[in-house]
């Protein structure tokens, strides 16, 4: 897999309220949040230079994933 831990994906999936969850859905999940992972860290790194920083900050962070995931 990638970055994200299986057993932390077992996690999430059962804080969002699963009963069960199977190791395919965990290796999935973590898929899958990496990629939105690595497309919000590319748009915060953006942010930053565009602020003319090379230091990514947690307001480039949250100004990406508001972009990314439409919220």
């Amino acid at each position: 897999m990638g970055e994200l831990a299986i057993a932390a994906m077992h996690r999430l999936i059962k804080k969002a309220g699963a009963e069960r969850v199977s190791e395919s859905a965990a290796i999935e999940m973590g898929k899958v949040l990496e990629d939105i992972g690595l497309k919000i860290g590319k748009e915060a790194i953006e942010w930053s230079m565009h602020a003319g920083r090379k230091t990514v900050k947690a307001e480039d962070v949250r100004k990406a994933a508001e972009k990314i995931l439409g919220r």
